[in-house]
């Protein structure tokens, strides 16, 4: 990761409002060090309610509810974010090349994109619940 993101904070701290949020156990390791979880296992991968992801280290809104549909992939999956949140790294790990995906504000790794999406953008977004908080429409 690089130092050039609009929050910085040490480990740490990271650790600190991670746990202050709840976060799941493995969300330190796999947002501050590209960890990630095994499918099927995340707490968003089978929730369809209204509302919107936002990165859990940093509060950013990333995606919103509509756009998640269900890849049979085992991680929650969108076919677009919200214009800026996200930014894309070329990724060579494991032997393949794919892009990885992090919040645009913090850094915090978040998962990879896919050219393999179902809808008219083409893209599959494959995240970490780890990586995402959710936070459920307000009732009208």
């Amino acid at each position: 990761m690089t130092d050039d993101y609009p929050i910085q904070k040490s480990d740490p701290e990271w650790k600190e409002i991670l746990a202050a949020k709840g976060a799941e156990p493995g969300a330190f390791q796999v947002t501050r060090h590209a960890a990630t979880e095994r499918p099927f296992s995340g707490k968003y991968e089978r929730v369809w309610a209204d509302g919107s992801y936002h990165c859990i280290c940093c509060g950013a809104k990333l995606f919103d509810a509509d756009t998640k549909f269900d890849a049979g992939c085992g991680w929650p999956s969108f076919d677009r974010a919200v214009p800026g949140a996200i930014r894309e790294i070329r990724d060579s790990t494991h032997g393949m090349i794919r892009t990885e995906t992090v919040c645009a504000q913090c850094g915090a790794h978040l998962g990879h994109v896919f050219p393999d999406g179902p809808t008219d953008t083409g893209l599959r977004y494959c995240m970490n619940s780890a990586s995402l908080d959710f936070h459920p429409q307000e009732k009208a």
